[in-house]
């Protein structure tokens, strides 16, 4: 037996929010390292571009348009996924949202419906469902990516870290339930990355100056300083780890 096994060859994965940034830097990782992987995001034409580039660089992908805070949506997808391919090894909850930017005393309840609607109830149906296949087929691996604001809410971001935080309640919780089958469920918590989503981060400088003042790397993270994680979480090297809580933050919580 190696001594770490990081090839994911015959797993089925669903990465959400794939489209761009960490979700696709995510599928290109499972796809170089074995995998068939199906992307979602809600639209299908980006998709559809995603998968091609990664279809044409030698691995196996499929785009399937879903919004993950559509409970019928999650149903559809799953149920195609499974005609398909007959088995979910690998699910990664990476798609979230967060409308609103400013502080908490100022958010609208449609903004805080709809963050919820899509960072916890969309995760929490995502897992519900892979989890029921993995337990019936012996096993597999859930992924949620969570943030750093989970931990240390982030400046006029509370209801985003409240969703996150409880991302990984929701993370030990599943790990807790569904070890016996061996399901494993663990938690991304990356730092500011550079992608579209944390674009308000990065080109605030008064915030973003701060950020990085607090930050021993002296820098913002990259989504494939991401993708390695989620790798590892997927593979075989990590058959002893639930319930745990990775910090990708360039040293920002330390």
């Amino acid at each position: 037996m190696p001594v770490a096994n990081f090839r994911l060859d015959g797993k089925v994965a669903i990465v959400t929010g794939a489209s761009r940034g960490i979700g696709e830097s995510i599928a290109r990782g499972f796809a170089e390292q074995g995998a068939t992987v199906i992307i979602c995001a809600r639209k299908q034409d980006a998709l559809d571009s995603v998968a091609k580039s990664i279809n044409d660089a030698g691995g196996k992908c499929v785009g399937i348009a879903c919004h993950t805070g559509d409970a019928n949506a999650i149903a559809a997808l799953f149920a195609q996924v499974m005609k398909d391919h007959g088995r979910v090894d690998v699910l990664v909850n990476n798609a979230a949202t967060n409308p609103y930017f400013g502080p908490a005393i100022d958010i609208d309840m449609g903004a805080f419906d709809k963050t919820f609607e899509v960072n916890v109830k969309g995760y929490f149906l995502m897992c519900q469902h892979a989890a029921r296949i993995m337990v019936a087929q012996g096993g597999g691996s859930i992924i949620n990516v969570a943030s750093i604001a989970a931990l240390s809410p982030g400046p006029m971001q509370v209801v985003y870290s409240m969703t996150k935080a409880a991302v990984v309640s929701m993370t030990k919780g599943f790990a807790k339930e569904l070890g016996s089958a061996k399901v494993r469920s663990n938690a991304i918590c990356p730092g500011v990355v550079e992608t579209k989503f944390a674009a308000v981060l990065i080109n605030t400088p008064e915030i973003y100056d701060r950020f990085v003042q607090s930050i021993p790397l002296g820098r913002h993270g990259q989504p494939n300083e991401i993708a390695g994680l989620a790798i590892y979480l997927a593979s075989d090297a990590s058959s002893f780890t639930t319930g745990s809580v990775l910090v990708a933050d360039g040293g920002m919580e330390a």
